[in-house]
């Protein structure tokens, strides 16, 4: 069978929702505290605030459901200005995070929020780092995760009723997001990443890079979606100089509890990445 076609049947079913028994069980040990999302500028939204705030709340719990040892303070979110999250705090210590979205786009505003809300989960900060391709392809895959979760959600227990017909289009939105992860034809992801790495390391917030690393982390992650709380150790260590991205993994799986060591060793072993040896 030829690449690409092997290729597009893997996009298909990867943009096929799970059905209820097919997956792992995916409740925590205990429940995720309760977020607090502040939605400011009513007017930019264009849209009643009420539903914003039903929109950021399930798409942010599609993924905070997996940390309940975290907490945080206020998030703070505006339609406009992003979308992008502030390395400066609100002077309460408030998250502040600026989408570029309104008028009951859903599936939009979901897809932008849960990728700022991924940047959170990793504990983000201002350092420039030659791995920080890695976090954005992670928050890629955490827009993906959750607009796929929040159809499967909806479908059954939607925030309002009225909005159960909606559902589809929030699968729809993901897998057109995803015909944006395939690969050259003919290269393996190992391959491309190697012939890649540079290009990822000169600009980690190129989307089409981050979503063909995202096509890639997301059905390990929806295999094992409790490994989502792995991403907390992600930009733990500090480095007192130059590293690479095999050094950034190690350091990751150090920083692990051992019971999400396993799971960056499978994301190691995507980019043919060896943990336990030398280069």
């Amino acid at each position: 069978m030829p690449q690409r076609v092997r290729l597009l049947i893997g996009l298909l079913l990867l943009a096929a929702p799970v059905a209820a028994g097919e997956e792992k069980a995916a409740g925590s040990p205990k429940e995720a505290p309760q977020l607090s999302i502040r939605v400011l500028g009513a007017e930019e939204w264009k849209c009643e605030v009420r539903d914003v705030e039903k929109v950021l709340h399930s798409a942010a719990g599609e993924l905070w459901r997996y940390f309940p040892e975290r907490r945080l303070p206020p998030l703070e979110v505006s339609a406009r200005g992003g979308p992008i999250i502030l390395f400066n705090r609100g002077p309460e210590g408030q998250i502040r995070v600026r989408l570029n979205t309104g008028e009951r786009l859903w599936a939009q505003m979901a897809f932008q929020f849960a990728h700022e809300f991924g940047h959170i989960l990793c504990a983000y900060d201002d350092k420039h780092a030659p791995t920080k391709w890695l976090e954005e392809s992670l928050c890629e895959t955490a827009s993906l995760f959750a607009l796929r979760r929040m159809a499967r959600t909806w479908e059954k227990d939607p925030p309002y009723p009225n909005w159960r017909s909606f559902a589809p289009h929030l699968a729809e939105y993901a897998a057109e997001r995803l015909k944006k992860a395939q690969l050259p034809e003919g290269k393996t992801f190992p391959q491309w990443y190697r012939e890649s790495a540079e290009a990822l390391r000169a600009n980690a917030t190129d989307r089409d890079h981050n979503t063909i690393v995202a096509g890639v982390l997301l059905p390990l992650l929806e295999a094992q979606p409790e490994a989502w709380e792995a991403v907390s150790y992600l930009n733990k260590e500090t480095f007192p100089g130059p590293y690479t991205f095999q050094e950034h993994l190690k350091a990751w799986r150090r920083q692990c509890p051992e019971k999400h060591r396993a799971f960056v060793a499978k994301v190691a072993k995507t980019f043919e990445i060896s943990l336990d040896g030398g280069p």
